[in-house]
């Protein structure tokens, strides 16, 4: 693959369910109740649990390694917050090249949260910016 300006990333769509966040807790060890306790969070007002903001740099990196492979190495990500996303929500993470340099490509993302006919309510974080390395699965420096 030889990635240029302007190309597109292939879309990565996901439903975030319960079950997902209280598995990313379990993975993470991030336990607070906001992030799988409906009554706590109904007790604050809050529609359903909210989606740990760590989980949207998993699914941006999901989305790379998905369209550039396994041999890619997200070598720095990053993104600011824009609105809160809950549990049962489904998420578009879209991207597009800035720069393409031999094996280093430049990626402006973003995750937008969307209906069901796949229309955008809201940001969910943007700008991201992700840079990645091509072919050196095993991080900067790995031997090819």
């Amino acid at each position: 693959m030889n990635p240029q300006p302007g190309d597109a990333v292939p879309p990565l769509e996901r439903t975030i369910s319960l079950t997902d966040m209280v598995a990313y807790a379990g993975a993470t060890w991030d336990w607070h109740k906001m992030h799988y306790d409906p009554d706590f969070v109904k007790a604050r007002r809050l529609p359903a649990p909210v989606v740990d903001g760590q989980v949207f740099g998993a699914l941006l990196v999901e989305q790379l390694q998905d369209w550039l492979g396994p041999e890619c190495f997200v070598q720095k990500l990053a993104f600011t917050f824009k609105a809160l996303v809950f549990a049962g929500e489904t998420v578009r993470c879209e991207g597009t090249v800035v720069e393409a340099h031999g094996d280093r490509v430049v990626v402006r993302q973003r995750v937008v949260v969307v209906d069901a006919d796949g229309k955008e309510l809201r940001s969910a974080a943007e700008p991201a910016s992700a840079t990645v390395l091509l072919g050196a699965a095993d991080g900067p420096g790995a031997a090819r």
